[in-house]
């Protein structure tokens, strides 16, 4: 996600960490990267250049002068205009005063909007909301089949709009049955097209009066840059909308439609769409992504994450295990099948801190989705006793082994070495110091 844009901006900052101290020459030379990178990154220019200007103005401020690490104080300075730039702080979903809260969803067709609606209904169940989705795409004839499977998928009742009446005469009737059954929200997929006009504003403007809606939702393209953003303009300045939702934010390198959307709009970003997963819809948090984009990770949301999918007895029993240097392979495989859970493996390493370009954590290593399948399915081609026992895996015992899990004796021998060089690094005094310093089996409980 934005992995161009990071890469560009995290050179830029390891350039300025070269220097003594920030002068107007090497300040200049930042700035025009920064604004390259930025621009190239599709992001509009008019927000890059009010970006430019604020960020000059701070960094060649007295703060930054008198600094004894003004390269520090300069990635703070970027780092408070990219959050500023991404619009502040977290906004949350409104609470309907009076049930259900409406959430209208809308945009150009092709964006993602019925997809997004499944996944948001997802997301409200699992804060322990109940939720109705409704259709209200009549025009389109699979739009009411679409939802239905969506609405099956999560596991959320589904309200198909009548073709033969008009929606402005349904709406009242889905008002009263969601209101009746005590829904908390009722999610409503409206109709888009495949580019803005007037009867399509006309009809949503129409829809959102009946249903006096607590969001209005725009779903947006990320992948579509300013197109998407020049679409989420437009609709506000017709319908009114209350936030934005962009979708395919795991396939946009670049990043310019998350970086203007809120200096285009004045509307906060909401969620990001990460993926084609019931699950693969993320809170938006400004600081967050800005932290991401200059190579600082995001571990707040991979330490949340862990919280909610990671399994906290097993985790809790592993690091006891590590302590008393008892950590086998079976262990080893649960690991690895757990930190499954959690997403892509692009998708943890993303959120890790990076140096010098790697991973802090993970420096030289290469790992992606399938080698930690292949990994697994090595151990899990071990007897039990040499699950435990790992000396006991001779020649003979690799070939087998390897054959069993489809893979090579390499394989095996590489994994087998790495397994051996982190029982090494768990026996040292600093690891265990580590463990007890930060306390590791209380924090998971």
């Amino acid at each position: 996600m934005l992995d161009n844009l990071s890469g560009r901006l995290t050179r830029v900052m390891r350039y300025l960490k070269g220097e003594a101290k920030v002068t107007d020459e090497n300040m200049k030379q930042a700035l025009r990267e920064i604004r390259l990178s930025l621009l190239e990154a599709d992001v509009n220019y008019l927000v890059v250049k009010e970006f430019i200007a604020n960020v000059r103005e701070r960094a060649m401020g007295q703060e930054v002068r008198e600094s004894l690490t003004p390269y520090q104080q300069v990635v703070k300075i970027v780092q408070a205009e990219l959050t500023r730039l991404l619009g502040e702080t977290r906004k949350e979903l409104a609470r309907p005063q009076r049930k259900p809260g409406v959430i209208m969803l809308v945009g150009l067709q092709g964006t993602g909007k019925t997809t997004t609606a499944g996944k948001l209904a997802r997301f409200i169940k699992h804060r322990g909301d109940s939720v109705l989705l409704s259709s209200l795409d009549p025009k389109r004839l699979a739009a009411a089949d679409q939802l239905e499977t969506v609405a099956r998928e999560v596991g959320a009742p589904c309200h198909r709009a009548a073709v033969d009446l008009s929606l402005e005469r349904q709406v009242p009737g889905l008002l009263r049955e969601a209101r009746e059954t005590g829904y908390d929200y009722l999610i409503a997929d409206t109709a888009g097209r495949l580019h803005v006009d007037a009867t399509l504003m006309q009809e949503l403007a129409a829809l959102k009066q009946g249903l006096n809606p607590v969001e209005v939702l725009f779903v947006g393209d990320a992948l579509t840059g300013q197109d998407a953003v020049e679409s989420a303009r437009r609709f506000n300045e017709a319908v009114g909308i209350t936030g934005i939702i962009l979708t395919k934010m795991d396939a946009d390198a670049r990043g310019g439609a998350a970086l203007s959307m809120v200096s285009a709009t004045g509307k906060p970003i909401m969620f990001l769409g990460t993926g084609e997963k019931a699950d693969d819809l993320q809170p938006f948090h400004p600081d967050r992504l800005a932290a991401q984009i200059l190579g600082m990770g995001d571990v707040l949301s991979l330490i949340e994450r862990a919280e909610e999918e990671l399994d906290q007895r097993e985790a809790e029993r592993v690091a006891q295990r590590m302590l008393r240097n008892e950590f086998t392979l079976e262990d080893f495989a649960a690991q690895l099948e757990q930190m499954t859970r959690l997403g892509s493996m692009k998708d943890i390493l993303g959120m890790l801190p990076q140096m010098g370009g790697k991973t802090v954590a993970l420096q030289g290593a290469e790992l992606d989705d399938k080698s930690i399948a292949h990994m697994i399915a090595i151990i899990r081609s071990m007897t039990p006793e040499e699950r435990s026992r790992p000396k006991l895996i001779n020649g003979r015992r690799r070939m087998r082994i390897a054959r069993g899990a489809g893979r090579s004796v390499q394989e095996v021998n590489r994994l087998l070495k790495g397994y051996l060089e982190m029982r090494k690094t768990m026996g040292k005094p600093l690891f265990r110091r580590m463990m007890k310093r930060f306390d590791i089996s209380q924090k998971m409980r």
